[in-house]
């Protein structure tokens, strides 16, 4: 191993070494938190001055890091939040955290990750180790990354090392944060891995090393690709259930007993957040580069696309057993982040439900005590009720989309509005107006008609 390696192993085996930060997002701020933690200083970048102003005033922007604990890091004079680049100069080893959205047309849009490229070209030192984290499509950090700085003339694995390394975070996950999420990393030689193993082994518990870069990021797509498949399946045999009558909720309760060769997943009203509904276009778009196309993440994506509409659809029905249509009826939405207990609304169903149902002609409102206020389409800013039991009974319907904690749902079910629970989150209140997805209105109708007769 040549001098840069050497001297880098041994500043981070003696936590000297400075390590950097671009973008302090979901994935990013947690990540230089527990850097910090550890022992390190870290320079954290993000060209978001409203993000930098907050961080120093000890104001956490991300669920998962109180108050507290950003006023210890900072406290600490070890972690520096900047929004100059210039600071890559001073850095031994970088994450990068960037966004990845899609574009428009669906495509993968790696413009986050070539900007920050851009900046590492102009300040980079000889030595400096590169791990991106941002979730991509195979290939990305070779073609991205290795090739750019290669044009200037660096030698990966001598002059600068690259890894990479998926984030896997789970905002709002009690159980799993950073330092106890194993950790997969891919390094382009064995001289990159080695080092990337040794920073992670330092603020992460468990370092899982893969034989590339490329297994590093198919591996995430994997990860998430699953899931968005196994979700759109049970989405689809809760679409099944109301057709024939069935509770998939109660089916999928009974299946789950068994203890090998079953895993439960849950309908809901499509899936949101910045993994799920886009890993799987990445790998699906890369995939038909080498004229492969995949029927299963085509399909899944459509079976959980349409969900929002299926919502609506269900909703329809229900008022039409009031004798009420959408059109100029006050609906109420519950939830709008997309999952429980975070203000996260990337990506969530919900948007599109609320957007489905003004197209309809209704006038919508929603509550949620995390996302307090978002852009509709328009770009008009539309701004969460406060909860009042009393004025949510004006409503003509109700639609759970999120089902945060601290819902009161006794107190809500209890008000007589028709409800739609996409979430089965009444499920302990059995009363003839709740409904459900994956359960036919026409039945609980039925039954409704029992019990009353009873």
């Amino acid at each position: 191993m040549n001098k840069e390696y050497s001297e880098l192993l041994g500043a981070i085996e003696s936590k000297d070494a400075v390590l950097g930060v671009v973008g302090l997002g979901y994935v990013g701020l947690p990540l230089a938190v527990e850097m910090v933690k550890q022992g390190f200083h870290v320079i954290g970048i993000d060209l978001d001055l409203s993000k930098i102003d907050k961080l120093y005033r000890g104001e956490s922007y991300i669920h998962d890091i109180s108050n507290e604990t950003l006023t210890e890091a900072i406290a600490s004079g070890r972690f520096k939040p900047t929004a100059d680049f210039a600071t890559i100069s001073g850095i031994d080893a970088i994450s990068i955290c960037v966004p990845t959205p899609l574009s428009e047309n669906q495509d993968p849009d790696t413009s986050f990750i070539v900007s920050v490229v851009d900046q590492i070209k102009k300040y980079m030192k000889k030595g400096i180790l590169i791990t991106l984290e941002s979730t991509t499509y195979p290939g990305t950090t070779e073609e991205l990354i290795q090739a750019e700085l290669e044009a200037l003339g660096y030698v990966v694995g001598e002059d600068f090392f690259l890894c990479f390394s998926p984030e896997r975070v789970d905002p709002s996950n009690t159980r799993f944060n950073t330092f106890n999420t194993p950790k997969v990393i891919g390094g382009t030689t064995a001289a990159c891995l080695s080092l990337g193993q040794a920073l992670y082994n330092k603020y992460v518990q468990t370092v899982v090393p893969v034989s590339s870069p490329k297994v590093a990021e198919m591996s995430k797509l994997l990860e998430n690709t699953f899931r968005s498949i196994n979700i759109a399946f049970i989405n689809e045999m809760a679409m099944m259930c109301d057709r024939m009558g069935i509770d998939i909720w109660e089916v999928i309760d009974a299946a789950k007993t068994k203890p090998f060769g079953f895993m439960p997943f849950y309908p809901g009203p499509g899936i949101g957040g910045h993994c799920i509904p886009l890993d799987p276009m990445y790998l699906s778009w890369k995939a038909k580069g080498f004229r492969f196309y995949s029927q299963f993440i085509e399909l899944a994506q459509s079976t959980n696309d349409n969900m929002p509409y299926y919502v609506v659809n269900k909703t329809s029905k229900i008022m039409n057993e009031y004798a009420k249509s959408i059109k100029k009826s006050n609906i109420l939405i519950l939830g709008m982040a997309y999952k429980p207990d975070i203000a996260d609304l990337r990506e969530s169903p919900g948007l599109e439900v609320y957007d489905l149902f003004k197209d309809s002609g209704a006038n919508v409102s929603y509550y949620d005590p995390f996302a307090t206020s978002f852009r509709d389409k328009s770009g008009a800013t539309v701004y969460s009720v406060a909860y009042d039991a009393e004025q949510f009974k004006k409503y003509d319907s109700i639609v759970l989309i999120t089902n945060h904690t601290d819902l009161n749902y006794g107190e809500i079910a209890s008000l007589g509005v028709p409800i739609l629970d996409t979430r089965n989150a009444f499920k302990n209140y059995a009363l003839p107006h709740i409904y459900k997805i994956g359960h036919s209105v026409q039945q609980v109708v039925e039954q409704s008609e029992v019990v009353l007769s009873v």
